[in-house]
């Protein structure tokens, strides 16, 4: 596994350093600074009390923890999040609530998130009158099947967002 140094301060200085739960993660957990509880369906951005300084050629993305998803419904509204090499600011979070019935209470240090850091490639786009042909074509949302919902369903093969 290789590795890349990121520069980190602490705006918190109470909060742990993100670090990783197994040597082979490919996510560091960040925290929660406030507590906070998020109504059923209600999202709430919070703080981790960390600013990164990610080196040229990388970005940093936050991804729901699995296990916070599948227990309570915690999640991240904008997943992933990204983080551009150029931002210097507190990392904060937009956590969302799927839960239907019950809130989620977070308290300060919680694990909240995870960031994994990637090497990223800038595209050159380049504009033609028509694209190269391919085995998949047009075909978007449903289009490889396996799914009963989609089944008889609005959405159209035609184009994918």
């Amino acid at each position: 596994m290789s590795s890349v140094e990121v520069q980190l301060t602490r705006i918190d200085p109470d909060v742990p350093v993100p670090s990783y739960a197994r040597p082979a993660d490919a996510g560091a957990d960040l925290v929660t600074t406030i507590d906070v509880v998020i109504p059923p369906g209600e999202r709430a951005v919070v703080g981790t009390g960390i600013a990164i300084a990610l080196p040229d050629g990388y970005a940093g993305f936050v991804h729901p923890r699995s296990g916070l998803a599948a227990r309570v419904g915690l999640s991240v509204v904008n997943t992933p999040g990204t983080i551009d090499a150029g931002y210097r600011g507190e990392i904060q979070v937009c956590l969302v609530n799927h839960d239907l019935r019950e809130p989620i209470s977070l308290r300060r240090g919680d694990r909240i998130a995870q960031l994994i850091v990637q090497r990223v490639e800038h595209a050159i786009f380049r504009e033609v009158a028509e694209l190269d042909a391919s085995a998949r074509g047009t075909g978007g949302y449903g289009s490889t099947g396996g799914h009963a919902a989609f089944a008889g369903s609005a959405v159209s093969n035609e184009t994918e967002e």
